[in-house]
């Protein structure tokens, strides 16, 4: 008769496995390819596109190989770079190719300023169609034209921070980038924004993915220090401070580039760029709303207001008719 095992370790080790919290996070390893895939959040109108085009400009000032992809419907990421000339968008263009029987070249899409190669996805017109869905079908078109073949140091993707989308979510949700960039300023709803990329980023955590958040870039800064505490309390680092400076906005206004060494802006966007190489991909706890709340003055966001609740009268107003109870009430003995 053959010897019987001894199961009492291997049993002791389910148990303990039992035991522990389960989790569903996958542990991060060393990137398996040396293009960094960047994916840049924030409310619209933050100033994304002008932090983008300053930065892509300095990295590719610095040596690095810089592609630029503007993610946005309203196809603006550009234009900083280009001087206020709009880009044909891929969308677009791939629309107008089919028609006429053409297939779509790099040519047609992409184009080059500065080291920096740059292109727009686009989106349907207004009131015509889903953005995030032209987002999925702008990189369905992408890996047509062989994006997985391309040699760049950087790609860098500038999206709309409204990740309740699935088509703005895509780089989150499936692993598209290695990491995200914040980009706010000292205001409750360009944080709102920030806040929401950071709990889809933790949730998509828990469910496989390995996008992290590797820092915030705090635009338009008047020292008010709300952005700050936003970053300390998701556990973020805030990458660079750019002041709200009347030179940076006619600048921006007037199409010009300071992501220069040629700038006196250079140093910041240089300091920038390397903060954003280097930065890991961290792990967000966003705040829930009273959390956010409680980063600012409570006389600026309606501390003390309670909830009332509405009654049927409230409602139905002048139509409103008192209705006889049937409730039995019965005299006092």
């Amino acid at each position: 008769m053959k010897d019987i095992p001894d199961l009492s370790d291997f049993d002791q080790r389910l148990r303990d496995e039992a035991n522990e919290d389960p989790t569903l996070e996958v542990p991060q390893g060393e990137p398996t390819s040396k293009t960094q895939i960047i994916a840049i959040y924030g409310k619209g109108g933050i100033g994304k596109s002008f932090t983008l085009a300053n930065l892509s400009h300095m990295m590719a000032e610095q040596g690095k190989r810089v592609l630029l992809i503007g993610c946005d419907p309203k196809s603006d990421t550009t234009s900083l770079l280009f001087g206020g000339k709009a880009c044909p968008t891929i969308i677009e263009t791939s629309t107008q190719k089919k028609l006429a029987g053409e297939a779509v070249k790099i040519g047609d899409v992409c184009f080059k300023r500065g080291g920096v190669y740059a292109m727009e996805l686009g989106g349907p017109e207004v009131g015509r169609g889903c953005g995030g869905r032209g987002i999925i079908h702008g990189f369905e078109l992408l890996e047509k034209l062989g994006f997985h073949d391309w040699d760049f140091d950087f790609v860098l993707l500038d999206f709309l921070g409204d990740v309740v989308c699935g088509g703005f979510g895509l780089p989150i949700a499936r692993d598209m980038a290695q990491k995200v960039i914040l980009v706010a300023s000292n205001d409750l709803q360009s944080l709102y924004v920030a806040n929401n990329v950071c709990s889809a980023v933790e949730y998509f955590r828990k469910m496989g993915g390995n996008v992290g958040v590797a820092g915030l870039v705090v635009n338009k800064d008047d020292n008010s220090g709300e952005a700050q505490a936003f970053a300390k309390a998701v556990d973020i680092p805030v990458l660079a401070s750019i002041p709200q400076d009347d030179d940076l906005r006619k600048k921006s206004a007037n199409y010009q580039i300071v992501g220069t060494d040629e700038s006196q802006w250079g140093p910041l966007f240089a300091e920038l760029g390397m903060a954003v190489a280097n930065a890991p991909p961290g792990h967000p706890k966003a705040l829930d709303q009273d959390g956010l709340l409680a980063l600012f003055d409570g006389s600026e966001t309606g501390a003390g207001i309670e909830l009332v609740p509405a009654t049927d009268e409230d409602m139905r107003g002048k139509n409103a008719v008192a209705k006889e109870s049937l409730e039995v009430v019965y005299d006092d003995v």
